[in-house]
């Protein structure tokens, strides 16, 4: 037997769509205002997962540019027809509002690396969409919304039939389930005869849950399973919280598993919070003497550690579980694919950076060219890895000569436009003068800057002159609850400015809808012409667990 480890894919991997074709299992994941878009990994064993691609061309025009933080492509359903892939989700452009504004598309492919065909809109009736296959027919399922006021905003499950070809709905759509707690999140399964209807619950905080319905009709009317098939709401100490949004599939010896997100809380003054955001974890499941799906350890609560059958696997060595890792900057280019597990770069709202990797006169210099400023939901040029363990160590080489205030470039943590911390090499008027704008007729100086933006508040937290023109290190040390910020000075760590709360960078701080998960990335920016560029070398994000 072979022990899976949860979560099995850690740090902003959430809304897990869970399919098997052939020996292998594929995950999707939501990829919200990030690109690439809708990121796909895969095992022969459910412990042990790689990365295999992503959904190019998943956002029309190649463009999420305007998309709110937490906007763009929601929680993707990856379904598998016995020739091809299809995937079903939403762009959702309007958060936090009664209207969504989502609309929904349909790619294909008969490979998950692609190519997927262009995205076909179909009818969006809410987000969290999903595909069912029988017998040559189409199903999709949604979520529906009811904007009005004293509407409800989940008001029940809802199928449609699509013409395989056109994907235009064949006749009405059914009301298959309401129910008083939010429900969402369907997926459609049929065993035994029953159609099994899979549904997040509660939410996606620290109150979600999977509830299970099934009928002898896809059109129902569905009966709802008393109990929860999975939660970790009654037990606020349990290390695996948020547990919900889940998939089953079936193996090819008729054992049965679930995917679903989760994610791992850190203890503040606060309350949980989450900075890893939330994560992809599998369950072992079994039936019951009703016919209705349940834990195999007989808990709803998560398994940290699942006992799975070993699988001979000849595609990776052992590890692939450990998702964090890092590449170097002058390791390959960001548009080569990297011999490791995830992707080499995220880029925000549009599929690269407005960047170059100059060949000369030093290889493997990345050189970004400064744009639009981090509050920015159209143009930020930024380069990102997920932080995929609560200890965490980052760290660039960065060369830049800034002339302006209105120049800079650096090392940030970062969540989303309200919420980062970055240290950035930029010009400041001379020591003692105080800001009057640009100081056209001054030299000025040379600084690290250390600004942490805060919901509507942006503060300045530390400055440090340093030598112009000269290559400066720059790192943070995040350990749980905690980020400190540091260049190197004379061959040693120098801190510069406060310790940090990282659990601000969660989806658990503020009072807007957050989803993603803590990032570390680097960025430049020129606000005047965009002329200003930053070469950056031996960018590295180090993650250990703890």
């Amino acid at each position: 037997m072979t022990e899976l480890h949860n979560p099995v894919v850690r740090g902003f991997a959430p809304d897990p769509s869970l399919v098997r074709a052939g020996d292998w299992y594929y995950l999707a994941n939501s990829s919200f205002e990030w690109f690439p878009t809708i990121p796909i990994h895969r095992s022969r064993d459910l412990a042990h997962w790689e990365y295999a691609g992503h959904v190019e061309g998943a956002a029309p025009g190649d463009t999420l540019a305007g998309v709110p933080d937490s906007g763009g492509i929601w929680a993707p359903s990856l379904s598998w027809d016995g020739g091809r892939f299809w995937v079903v989700y939403s762009i959702v452009r309007s958060v936090g509002t009664p209207y969504f504004d989502a609309d929904t598309y349909v790619s294909t492919a008969t490979e998950v690396s692609g190519p997927w065909s262009p995205p076909r809109r179909i009818p969006s009736h809410g987000f969290d969409p999903a595909l069912f296959h029988e017998g040559g027919h189409i199903w999709l399922l949604n979520l529906q919304n009811d904007h009005r006021p004293g509407g409800r905003r989940f008001a029940g499950i809802v199928a449609t039939e699509l013409d395989r070809e056109t994907l235009a709905p064949v006749g009405t759509t059914h009301l298959l389930l309401q129910h008083d707690r939010l429900i969402e999140g369907p997926k459609l399964l049929k065993r035994d005869g029953w159609y099994v209807l899979v549904l997040a619950e509660g939410g996606t905080g620290f109150e979600h849950g999977v509830r299970v319905a099934r009928s002898r009709d896809l059109t129902g009317p569905y009966e709802l399973d008393e109990r929860p098939l999975l939660t970790a709401r009654d037990d606020p100490e349990w290390p695996l919280q948020k547990a919900g949004h889940a998939e089953l599939v079936e193996t090819p010896e008729g054992e049965w598993y679930l995917s679903h997100l989760t994610a791992r809380p850190l203890k503040t003054p606060e309350g949980p919070r989450c900075p890893l955001g939330r994560e992809t974890a599998i369950q072992a499941v079994t039936w019951d003497a009703e016919g209705w799906p349940r834990l195999r350890h007989g808990d709803p609560r998560p398994a940290l550690t699942v006992e799975i059958p070993t699988v001979r696997r000849p595609d990776r060595g052992a590890g692939l579980h450990s998702l964090c890792g890092y590449r170097r900057v002058g390791a390959t280019t960001p548009h080569r694919p990297a011999p490791d597990t995830t992707p080499l770069y995220y880029t925000l709202r549009s599929p690269t950076a407005p960047s170059t990797v100059d060949p000369t006169p030093r290889p493997g210099r990345l050189r970004l060219r400064g744009h639009h400023g981090p509050d920015s939901l159209w143009s930020h040029n930024l380069l990102a890895r997920r932080i995929t363990e609560h200890h965490t160590e980052a760290q660039v080489t960065l060369q830049a000569t800034p002339t302006t205030f209105t120049q800079s470039a650096g090392l940030l943590l970062w969540y989303n436009t309200e919420a980062y911390y970055a240290l950035d090499l930029t010009w400041a008027e001379p020591e003692g003068e105080g800001q009057l704008g640009q100081q056209w007729r001054h030299t000025g100086r040379t600084v690290l800057a250390l600004t942490t933006r805060d919901g509507n508040e942006t503060r300045r937290r530390a400055v440090v002159e340093v030598q112009a023109g000269t290559p400066v290190t720059l790192g943070v040390t995040v350990h749980r609850t905690e980020a400190r910020f540091w260049h190197l000075h004379k061959n040693a760590r120098s801190p510069i400015g406060p310790p940090l709360d990282f659990t601000r960078l969660s989806d658990d701080h503020g009072s807007r809808l957050r989803f993603t998960g803590a990032m570390a990335a680097i960025h430049a920016v020129d606000l005047v012409d965009a002329a200003f560029t930053a070469d950056f070398t031996d960018f590295r994000v180090i993650c250990t667990p703890v």
